[in-house]
């Protein structure tokens, strides 16, 4: 990595260096071949986002940008939902007959941090009339599990099935519980993250806004029996680069 670094530093005309912060509204997805109850029904949670960035200059409209950026990830459920039956509610069915999942109606959110280091393709043009200059970039990235907690709430009866015709002996439960999931997630991901952008130049100063978003192509989940996700999330960020000169 310090090699590729050096290398794109001594071909560069000029580089910059900036910091960026925003919000990362992020969600889980499972694939279509995907039949697990686990994997399926999260809706989008919101977090933050931010980095520190080096952005190589080759050119008028070519550079390479270099991240390290703080990401929020996961996704939440709200409502009836499937979770794995714990083996105490398996005692409860004649052997060999428990059910794989209970049901039971209570909120649900995977709240997962990640260190991400993309390496984005940056071009960009300039406005002939006033100092604003148009940017979209994207390219890979190598993400690290910093956290990954499921936290839950709510009070629920369980169920056998995804109604509330079969409600199980027992009466409600609560479901007030953080859980630290860390031990069942794969700790290294790798996908793909892209913006689109506008920059206000003074000077060897820029100040800019900027959209995008990330996607992990590796599933989330370390055994199968706890779903299958991808991870992803939109991005919006304000940030300010300095660029120097050589």
């Amino acid at each position: 990595m310090n090699l590729f670094f050096l290398c794109i530093n001594v071909h560069a005309q000029d580089f910059s260096l900036g910091v960026r912060g925003g919000v990362s509204v992020p969600n889980l997805t499972a694939g279509s071949d995907n039949s697990s109850p686990l994997s399926t029904g999260y809706s989008s949670r919101l977090g933050g986002d931010g980095g520190v960035f080096a952005d190589f200059i080759f050119s008028d409209m070519f550079s390479i940008e270099p991240m390290a950026e703080y990401s929020s990830q996961g996704g939440k459920k709200d409502g009836m939902q499937a979770f794995t039956t714990p083996s105490a509610l398996a005692a409860m069915f004649p052997p060999g007959q428990a059910p794989q999942y209970l049901y039971a109606n209570y909120n649900s959110e995977a709240k997962l941090n990640y260190l991400l280091v993309p390496i984005l393709a940056k071009f960009g043009w300039d406005f002939k009339a006033i100092p604003v200059r148009f940017y979209v970039d994207a390219g890979p990235f190598v993400g690290f599990l910093l956290s990954a907690n499921q936290v839950t709430s709510g009070e629920s009866a369980f169920y056998t099935t995804a109604t509330t015709e079969q409600p199980m002996p027992g009466g409600e439960q609560s479901f007030n519980n953080t859980q630290n999931i860390k031990d069942q997630l794969h700790e290294m991901n790798v996908g793909f993250a892209g913006n689109v952008g506008l920059s206000y130049q003074f000077g060897h100063n820029s100040i800019f806004i900027e959209g995008g978003g990330n996607y992990g192509l590796i599933n989330i989940q370390k055994e199968p029996q706890n779903g299958k996700n991808n991870t992803g999330a939109g991005t919006a960020s304000i940030g300010y680069s300095y660029r120097f000169s050589k």
